[in-house]
């Protein structure tokens, strides 16, 4: 692979930060070193001494005094070495990537945490994107994506997709533009790379089947792009066996993997990490160091102690007791979907995630129903415009959440709706 003709011209110029390479070496440095080196400031001064971690089906975690010096202290910018560490493992028991053992110039799997997922894509989009890329998207898009690359000024391509995810043949139509060998040539412009979210889309509730990557990927291969495999719900697929991933069949080193653990430990203390070929992932943390400098080391540690106390099957374990919540959840959405919405209304089971996507019968724009109208009887919920390139085009979509809400919540939230609707008809 030749990863240079990804990078932007404004990653391709950043340097390692001196200060952060040090903090680094220091990091593994006997105690018997003297640093007047960085600029770490003294933890004797920091008022928080000691914590305790209460945790449901595990030990507490308590951060004695030295444990809490470092806790609040600077630390590596790819993340603490035992999380990492940790990671990597896990990685490599749910996918296996061939690029394991590859040499780190042929695109090595390597790794780094960031402040959740959303800052690890932000960085891949700045670092590949110019003005006027082309790039591969199937909408809807979490509206996130859409408003971290819109910025940027690159050209996103819609990819049609059903309730399997993109359709491989749409894909295929869309890279008939191209000649495979236009890659080599940057005046041809043939797109960079295919952005998607593989399992419970958000907001669509899908997932792509394994037959579909695999076709996908070789498409992949054929016209030189990567694939940037967002996948925030893989710890939420309510059907066994799990598909494979798209990094698991990462052959060439094209694939970039953001994960999250906000959905299954905790979306506040922003832990997502993000796998890749090496070549990419040191550019990622060479915009890391002179950004957020690193991810909160308090919030790694304590994941960290968690996941070794727990161990991998101790954290497949409460994955497990996750996804029975979410999944309860979902049924009793769907149950007051199918009770109050039946013939106004048409959606799809979700094979993962959060959300479900509703699309509404004889209404061809659904916004001021949602936004107004059902705000004004206390039911919220998101109109479908937001998850489009063109949010200002007419959409008969929206999209529900069942993560929070009870079961008489929700089915009084869908006979208000369903009120709305027979009034608007």
């Amino acid at each position: 692979m030749n990863y240079a003709r990804f990078i932007t011209a404004t990653s391709a110029a950043r340097k390692p930060s001196s200060i952060r390479v040090m903090t680094e070496i220091l990091s593994n440095a006997p105690k018997s070193v003297i640093s007047l080196a960085t600029g770490a400031p003294n933890p004797s001064t920091f008022p928080f001494k000691t914590a305790v971690v209460t945790v449901e089906n595990g030990k507490p975690i308590q951060f004695n005094e030295q444990m809490m010096k470092r806790a609040l202290q600077y630390s590596q910018s790819a993340g603490i070495p035992e999380l990492l560490s940790w990671l990597k493992q896990l990685q490599v028991k749910l996918h296996n990537p061939p690029t394991i053992h590859y040499a780190p110039s042929q695109g090595q799997m390597d790794m780094c945490v960031t402040c959740g997922s959303q800052e690890g894509l932000c960085k891949v989009f700045e670092m590949i994107v110019n003005p006027g890329d082309n790039i591969l998207v199937n909408e809807p898009v979490y509206s996130g994506t859409i408003h971290a690359l819109q910025p940027l000024g690159c050209n996103m391509i819609n990819v049609s997709s059903d309730e399997h995810g993109i359709i491989p043949d749409s894909l295929r139509e869309t890279l008939s533009r191209w000649k495979p060998e236009d890659s080599k040539d940057p005046e041809k412009n043939s797109p960079k790379f295919l952005y998607t979210v593989p399992n419970g889309n958000n907001p669509a509730g899908n997932s792509l089947t394994a037959e579909r990557k695999r076709e996908i990927y070789e498409l992949a291969r054929k016209y030189d792009f990567l694939i940037i495999e967002d996948d925030p719900y893989y710890f939420m697929q309510f059907n066994k066996p799990w598909a494979p991933t798209f990094l698991s069949m990462d052959v060439d080193g094209r694939v970039i993997r953001a994960d999250s653990f906000s959905k299954v430990l905790s979306s506040g203390l922003r832990i997502g990490f993000i796998t890749g070929p090496k070549p990419l992932i040191e550019r990622i943390v060479l915009h890391i160091q002179v950004s957020t400098m690193q991810t909160s080391t308090f919030a790694q540690l304590l994941v960290s102690h968690l996941l070794h106390q727990w161990g991998e099957e101790g954290f497949l374990a409460h994955v497990d007791r996750v996804i029975d919540f979410y999944r309860e959840q979902r049924d009793a959405l769907l149950a007051a979907a199918d009770k109050w919405l039946s013939g106004l209304a048409e959606w799809q089971v979700p094979t993962a995630g959060m959300f479900l996507w509703v699309k509404i019968k004889g209404i061809h724009d659904v916004r001021k129903l949602i936004e107004e109208k059902a705000f004004k009887k206390e039911i919220f919920m998101l109109p479908g415009c937001g998850f489009y390139l063109d949010s200002s085009a007419p959409c008969p979509y929206f999209r529900a959440s069942f993560s929070s809400a009870s079961p008489e919540q929700m089915d009084l939230a869908f006979q208000r709706l369903a009120q709305l609707i027979k009034e608007s008809l």
